[in-house]
């Protein structure tokens, strides 16, 4: 009666383990005028698939984001997005700057408000994540 009891709990602790899906590993430098660091984070999340933390696993690897701009005093924004996919070191677990996959994206608008630009700022962040997941694995 214990096995069981013991083996039931043990298929309910996989079965919650499995659905909550692979470890991810997300790191964002972006300039909060622009866009904060869980909102890039939850970008992120939302455009990079769960294979290619089968490939690349979190143990090992980051994702790392960084979105800066604004608008100018003319008016104008600016904007840059930059994702990259990062070691990490074996005993620290510390990211490693040494770029696997990087991608940039950038744009501006004449005569924007901040929404537009933040508007701007996630577009190219979704940009920039998707190209380097299309250089990582096959969606």
């Amino acid at each position: 009666m214990k096995q069981a009891i013991a083996l039931s709990a043990l298929l309910m602790t996989a079965a919650t383990a499995f659905a909550a899906g692979p470890k991810t590993n997300f790191v964002d430098h972006s300039s909060d005028r622009i866009m904060s660091s869980a909102d890039a984070i939850a970008v992120m999340k939302e455009n990079v698939p769960a294979n290619v933390w089968k490939v690349y696993p979190a143990s090992r690897w980051a994702i790392s984001s960084q979105v800066e701009g604004g608008v100018t005093t003319a008016g104008a924004c600016v904007v840059t997005a930059r994702v990259m996919l990062l070691p990490l070191t074996p005993s620290l677990k510390a990211v490693l700057f040494r770029p696997a996959k990087t991608a940039t994206a950038f744009d501006a608008i004449a005569k924007s408000d901040d929404a537009q630009c933040k508007a701007l700022a996630k577009d190219k962040l979704i940009e920039a994540t998707k190209a380097v997941v299309s250089d990582l694995v096959k969606t």
